[in-house]
């Protein structure tokens, strides 16, 4: 653990110093570990998804329950991506120079 954190040190200290800011390496960094809860959220969709489906298949007269709340669950679980997208975005174009 320890080693990784120091080769993840020097390469940040590497490109820090091809770019000649440590700003700009961490900006594009922070919007990289920013998509990854785009990962989680998609992850999270699959799984409610398939779940919903196991539920359909064994109660057919609660598809119409089922497939509402999978639909708000779904809404609500994208808004994480969303917003990981947002700080991206923000974080990309508002590095400094």
């Amino acid at each position: 653990m320890t080693e990784a954190l120091i080769q993840i040190a020097t390469i940040i200290s590497n490109l820090s110093e091809l770019t000649g800011n440590i700003g700009t390496v961490g900006g594009y960094l922070g919007a990289g570990v920013a998509m990854m809860g785009a990962m989680g959220c998609g992850i999270g969709e699959g799984i409610a998804c398939s779940k919903a489906c196991e539920a359909v298949g064994r109660n057919p007269e609660a598809s119409g329950k089922i497939q509402t709340m999978m639909i708000v669950g779904c809404a609500i679980s994208e808004t994480s991506g969303i917003y990981g997208l947002i700080i991206a975005i923000l974080l990309i174009f508002t590095i400094p120079s």
